[in-house]
């Protein structure tokens, strides 16, 4: 009995100990939550009062080559404390000459209309009166910085300055629409956020990281203390060049105000990696033409291809095997009662080649109608195969979806497979036609369009985007092989021969098109596309381009329309990369040795004994010579240019280049001072009496 008492007597103290323990947990949570709310209470609202988000600085998008395209620069709001002990001291013999200067920094209202907002604000003690209705920059703030009252600073003066930061587009409207906007600060997002665009995309990269910063009354004296850094945003590099971007817009919009379009787009692509190098869209504005939607990619832009789409048609059918290029098909006199298919002018008999070339609807009908009428399915399943059908995946929001109709859907009928096959009853984007025509291009390899190279932070490199291939091969070499050569024709030969430059080959497809009503009831009457898609030089393709225009008034036709741009474009383009992207030249010097620039050969002996040099070794008879640096020796070794060849002055001066070429029978054009490093006509290579041959001077 004694050990049982034991054990419950020790129970009862457990019990009793853990008892007073309840009782104290208890206890201090009724204290905590009631005892002391009002204190809690208080240190809440000093911290949600006196707790500053601090924004980051947005990154920067740039160009190709590093030009900044999109930037944050800090812009700064002014407010007054009237109620402050500097202020009341000076206000009533300051007030009449900061109105003065108020009125005479905005021009808006007279100095007596500000001196009575002053006057009224002051005699309501408003603690932060509004100087800005506007952001000022960082000049005009040193000006108000001079301002009466204002110029005692934040104790003497009352002075506010608040900062934040504006984005703003260096280069202007140039590339507006893709590089994107920003959604105004509100309730739901105090900061701005992208709202379109590259903006828009990648606003997890641009955005940063907000920091804390913490307001606290130091012996009367309020100072902000950063506890948690901004962590800024991130830059983006784009694929954008900026000359060429220039290009572009400059030529899409001189044409835009000859033929007032409801809109126009232009997409310059590089062929092997699909970095898109300019993209321009037109719409009008109130100010005019001007970069309001992104019609080369988005949903607006969606439209009927019309001849464009012909070559797709084409390809198909040489693809299956069931044409060649050299098959023949009478088209009449143009008009075809039995499909009620029209053709702008009678192209009789013309094989498969000529039908691209002279862009026969009845043609490209016949073609496909002979072929899949009785399974169209065969018909359609080959297109998909190409990957025209699918969405490319572009980085910015908002891509218009192709579609492609296929037999059995509630939208097919008996016309679908004629009108499909020359480019109706189906919907693209413009970038989506020349994405197919870029891997036509590109020898059947379909690369997906690219608007960013990089994302940097601070300079070093986050990410690199590479390219990626939607289909590695569209169709086979010998149908590849053909289109190219049909599209070449049609520069030629057919309905493109206008765009065809003198200084290289253009290849590509020209296109008219009916625009169809919104409520899909028809056609407006008189209302087309005109598009030009192709690229260049076509024997060794470096970009591909197309021009699409909405409803112009002064044509309808794409070679009308469409093919000056283009051929504007490719011309301007081709002669800059011959300037910028020649044969590298190799260069084999000694530090003490001169840089000796190949010339004529008594010019350089010449300058050799004026200078006293001892290591020249060689006495050319020829006129031209060459000059080889090694081993701490000029050596000079005849050089002969073979009659009718283009001859070789990379490493010369000016001077001599021109004597050269224009000996030759060449016309010059020089960018730069000092020596040829590049020249746009290979050395050795035929050339045309008269031909210009573009030298770049570094």
């Amino acid at each position: 009995m004694g050990i049982r008492k034991t054990i419950l007597s020790r129970i009862a103290i457990v019990y009793f100990v853990l008892f007073l323990f309840g009782v104290v947990v208890v206890f201090k949570m009724v204290s905590v939550q009631q005892i002391k709310n009002d204190r809690w209470e208080e240190i809440e609202a000093n911290l949600s009062n006196n707790t500053v988000i601090v924004p980051p600085v947005r990154g920067t998008i740039c160009a190709t080559d590093g030009s900044v395209l999109a930037t944050s620069v800090p812009g700064y709001k002014v407010r007054i404390d009237l109620a402050s002990e500097g202020v009341k001291r000076v206000f009533d013999q300051e007030c009449d000459s900061l109105a003065y200067y108020l009125s005479a920094f905005y021009k808006d209202a007279s100095k007596n209309e500000y001196k009575r907002k002053l006057r009224s604000a002051y005699n309501t003690g408003n603690r932060g009166l509004l100087l800005t209705p506007g952001k000022i920059d960082y000049a005009e703030l040193q000006q108000f910085k001079k301002f009466p009252i204002l110029r005692r600073g934040r104790f003497g003066g009352g002075m506010i300055i608040e900062q934040e930061n504006q984005r703003i587009n260096p280069l202007g409207i140039l590339a507006a629409r893709t590089i994107g906007g920003m959604n105004k600060a509100g309730a739901l997002t105090p900061v701005p956020i992208g709202h379109n665009g590259l903006e828009r995309a990648y606003e997890m990269y641009l955005r940063g990281e907000d920091g804390i910063s913490y307001k606290q009354n130091v012996a009367g004296r309020w100072i902000t203390r950063t506890e948690i850094e901004p962590e800024n945003g991130m830059d983006i590099i784009t694929t954008i060049d900026v000359k060429m971007q220039d290009i572009t817009e400059s030529a899409l919009y001189n044409q835009a105000v000859k033929s007032n379009p409801e809109w126009a787009t232009a997409v310059l692509m590089e062929v092997k990696t699909g970095e898109i190098k300019a993209i321009a869209n037109l719409g009008m504005t109130k100010e005019g033409f001007g970069e309001s939607d992104n019609y080369a990619l988005g949903y607006r832009g969606c439209y009927e291809p019309g001849s464009t789409f012909k070559l797709v048609s084409l390809m198909v059918a040489l693809e299956d095997g069931v044409v060649d290029t050299s098959d023949v098909f009478d088209t009449g006199n143009g008009f075809w009662a039995a499909e009620k298919i029209y053709d702008d002018h009678a192209c009789g008999k013309v094989n498969v080649k000529q039908i691209l070339e002279q862009s026969s609807n009845i043609g490209t009908a016949k073609v496909i109608l002979s072929k899949y009428k009785n399974n169209p399915k065969d018909y359609v399943d080959r297109v998909y195969s190409f990957g025209i059908h699918k969405p490319l995946g572009l980085e910015l929001p908002g891509e218009g979806q192709p579609y492609i109709k296929y037999p059995g859907n509630a939208d097919w009928w008996g016309t679908t497979l004629g009108r499909m096959s020359y480019g109706y009853d189906l919907r693209l984007t413009p970038l989506q036609v020349l994405n197919f025509y870029n891997a036509v291009a590109n020898d059947g390899k379909m690369v997906k369009p690219q608007l960013v190279k990089e994302i940097r932070d601070n300079g070093a490199l986050v990410r690199k985007y590479k390219t990626e291939y939607i289909n590695p091969m569209i169709a086979s070499k010998e149908t590849i092989s053909k289109a190219q050569a049909m599209l070449e024709g049609v520069c030629q030969n057919g309905t493109g021969r206008g765009v065809q430059g003198k200084h290289f080959k253009v290849a590509g497809k020209t296109g008219t098109a009916r625009v169809a009503r919104e409520d899909g009831a028809g056609y407006v009457p008189g209302a087309y596309y005109a598009s030009f898609v192709g690229y260049f030089p076509s024997d060794d393709p470096m970009y591909s381009l197309i021009v699409t225009f909405k409803r112009p008034r002064n044509s309808i036709y794409g070679a009308a329309v469409a093919g000056p741009v283009f051929k504007e474009i490719s011309e301007k383009v081709f002669a800059g990369q011959a300037l910028r992207g020649g044969i590298e030249e190799e260069e084999n010097e000694y530090e003490a040795t001169p840089s000796i620039k190949q010339g004529l050969s008594e010019d350089i002996l010449e300058l050799a004994e004026e200078l006293n040099l001892q290591n020249v070794e060689g006495r050319p008879a020829s006129k031209l010579a060459t000059v080889t640096i090694a081993e701490n020796k000029v050596l000079l070794s005849e050089k002969e240019i073979p009659a009718g060849t283009v001859p070789d002055v990379r490493g010369m001066g000016a001077s001599n280049a021109i004597y050269l070429m224009e000996n030759a029978g060449l016309k010059v054009k020089l960018n730069g001072v000092g020596k040829v490093n590049k020249q746009s006509l290979p050395p050795g290579s035929k050339y045309r009496p008269g031909q210009t041959v573009y030298l770049a001077l570094n």
